[in-house]
């Protein structure tokens, strides 16, 4: 009869925190999309404020900021590179002047038609479905939605 202590899992193992996961897997996915997007002339964040014009513009910067989770001072950069690019223009809103709306340029409209390549890519690169990568997204949107929720 062996009386063998197994020892307890150790919870502070590198391999097991899911914040080293989520880290990895984020530069390693983000990584995927550079020699993607870098002949469109788009970083990975500006591909992000392109998606949000795509789906619906105009925007505010303020909209632009919550939607992306992104402050001021990591978007208003971003913008003004996209703007110099002839890719989107920023103007005073017409409902409100203190705001300033975001919309995109011909040029940055008809970029779209490129980008629909993107996630077929990405999906060949990671050898994952589109159903598999729903769930991936799904289960990443409840821990972003966890980790911002006050505690009770």
């Amino acid at each position: 009869m062996s009386t063998e202590v197994t020892e307890p899992a150790d919870l502070l193992a590198l391999e097991r925190q899911v914040c080293f996961a989520l880290a990895i897997a984020s530069r390693s996915v983000i990584g995927l999309y550079r020699p993607i997007l870098e002949p469109m002339g788009l970083t990975h964040p500006q591909y992000l404020v392109m998606l949000a014009l795509w789906q619906r513009q105009p925007l505010s910067v303020k909209e632009l900021g919550e939607l992306l989770r992104l402050d001021p001072g990591t978007l208003s950069p971003l913008l003004k590179r996209l703007e110099a690019s002839g890719l989107v223009r920023r103007a005073r809103h017409e409902a409100d002047e203190r705001q300033l709306a975001v919309t995109l340029t011909k040029q940055g409209a008809a970029l779209r038609r490129k980008a629909l390549r993107i996630p077929p890519a990405i999906m060949a690169r990671l050898g994952m479905d589109l159903g598999e990568l729903q769930r991936l997204h799904a289960t990443l949107m409840q821990v972003i939605e966890a980790a911002e929720t006050e505690p009770a």
